[in-house]
């Protein structure tokens, strides 16, 4: 019972920070809403889901960058505000280290692989995913 507790707990966390990805969050902001301290939340949220909240952080704010430079035509610097950061220089490194490549290059590469402007390329859509959702 103090098991599910703390689990619905973390989660009430974890969803205020997907919620609230794009603004700044402190440890201390996302384990007010769990309504534990700093320390107990990160914690139970490294054991329930793997990483540290400050990594799905990043996790969600790389993920919707990539979503926005393949299609929008925002400069760089844009979607790195956009996504919750102030300073180009640490965007761009931690784009890089999770997806392997600089913003520009990212995008660059996508579109290139583009028939339309701002379009997410048909090629860079896992096979078995198409599969799925179109019925073949």
């Amino acid at each position: 019972m103090a098991t599910n507790y703390k689990l619905k707990k973390v989660k009430a966390g974890r969803d205020h920070i997907a919620d609230n990805f794009h603004n700044a969050l402190s440890l201390s902001d996302m384990a007010q809403h769990a309504h534990v301290s700093p320390y107990h939340f990160l914690r139970v949220f490294k054991d329930t889901y793997g990483e540290t909240p400050n990594e799905f952080l990043i996790r969600l704010r790389v993920a919707h960058a990539k979503k926005l430079l393949i299609t929008k035509n925002h400069s760089v610097s844009e979607v790195c505000e956009h996504v919750g950061y102030s300073s180009l220089g640490s965007f761009s490194s931690l784009f890089l280290k999770q997806t392997g490549m600089a913003p520009t290059l990212y995008r660059r590469k996508l579109w290139a692989l583009s028939a339309e402007p701002f379009c997410f390329p048909a090629q860079a859509i896992p096979a078995c995913y198409a599969r799925h959702f179109l019925g073949k």
